[in-house]
Parts: C-alpha cells; sequence; structure tokens
C-alpha cells in the first residue's frame, strides 16, 4: 500500500475515523515521512502546514489516535485512518473536529467502557459488580429489563418506554461482555442474514 504523494506537492489529505463508532473524527494531511511514522509508531502523525513540521495528534494533550487501520481510496490519494482516540480529538475539547459524537455510535463507545470497567476490577462500579456476579445474574437481569420494557410498551409514557429500552440495552452490552461476545458480533450475524435475504 502506497499512497500517491507526487500529487499536491507531496501531501495527501488523511480523513481519520473512529474504528468502533466510524464517526468522522477529523481531517489532516500526510507527506510522505509523516506516513511512515504513522505506520511505525502507530499513531497518527501528520504533517503541519501551520507548523511546517511532522505532529502527531496528542503529543501536547496526551489524546493520541490509535492506529487500527489504513486504507487508501481508489487513486491512492486520500487516506482513510481507523483509530481509537485516547480523549476529545478537536482542540476545543469536543469530541471530534465536527462537534461531539453523535448517537449512532455511543454504543460502542459504551461497549468500551464497560470493558475498561470491568478490566480494572472497579468495585465501586455497578457495571463490574453485576458482571462478578456471574452468568446467572447478568442474564436474570436482563430478562427483568425485557419484561419492564414489554410492560412499558403496553402504556403511553414514551419516557419511561425510552429509559427501559436505554436499560435493556445497556445490560444487554453487559450480558455480550460475560458471553466473550460484542456488539460488533452480533451485527455480523444481523449483516449476514439481511445478504442472505437479499440474494435470496
Amino acid at each position: 500500500m502506497k499512497p500517491d504523494f507526487a500529487k499536491n506537492n507531496g501531501l495527501v489529505p488523511v480523513i481519520v475515523q473512529d474504528d468502533l463508532t466510524l464517526q468522522v473524527l477529523m481531517l489532516g494531511y500526510m507527506n510522505e515521512e509523516a506516513f511512515v511514522k504513522t505506520t511505525q509508531e502507530n499513531k497518527v502523525t501528520f504533517f503541519s502546514r501551520s507548523k511546517q513540521r511532522l505532529w502527531t495528534k496528542g503529543e501536547t494533550s496526551g489524546n493520541f489516535l490509535t492506529v487500527q487501520s489504513i486504507g487508501l481510496d481508489c487513486d491512492a490519494d486520500t487516506i482513510l485512518v481507523k483509530a481509537r482516540p485516547a480523549g476529545p480529538v478537536c482542540h476545543t475539547g469536543k469530541d471530534t473536529c465536527f462537534g461531539n459524537r453523535d448517537a449512532k455510535g455511543f454504543l460502542y463507545s459504551l461497549q468500551s467502557t464497560i470493558d475498561s470497567r470491568i478490566a480494572i476490577n472497579d468495585p465501586q462500579s455497578y457495571t463490574n459488580k453485576l458482571f462478578q456476579k456471574g452468568i446467572n445474574k447478568v442474564a436474570q437481569k436482563v430478562g427483568e429489563e425485557a419484561v419492564e420494557l414489554v410492560i412499558e410498551s403496553k402504556d403511553d409514557n414514551r419516557d419511561l418506554f425510552l429509559n427501559e429500552a436505554a436499560d435493556l440495552l445497556y445490560h444487554l452490552l453487559i450480558l455480550l461482555r460475560a458471553k466473550n461476545c460484542t456488539l460488533e458480533d452480533a451485527e455480523a450475524v444481523l449483516k449476514e442474514r439481511h445478504q442472505e435475504r437479499q440474494s435470496g
């Protein structure tokens, strides 16, 4: 994989996308040196046009962008980097340079938070305490939340219904983690079913 640095005076635009949520985080530029540094160190490095030097995102703030994959467009003159952000990406403190992350990708961020709480075995975390009780307790909680959602669906209180739906999704993420599965795994099954129905 070799970007075409011959165009645009040696600079290639780089779109950085959150690897989990697929939200576009920012746009920057790389020259060949920045590209090589990025691939070697696994942290996104740009060529800063204002500073006229290499600039690793997060070198000051600590909010690095850890590379998960790098791709090129069909003309090899635009780079797509999928990365995991260590914190807010924009210098304004927002999650992205295009504003805050939208709700469509939040479940993946929540999944990461759940993983983190469990990994550090946080004794104050409700998530971790439930997880430590074992699969039976987690599964029971998902069942309870599902029943509560069904009950609320019979009424006309939208706020209560959405709160129960949110509770069910949250506990389902913990159950997926307890089964060593992810939201991506469940999505893959749905995608496969969809493709089978479209081709059938």
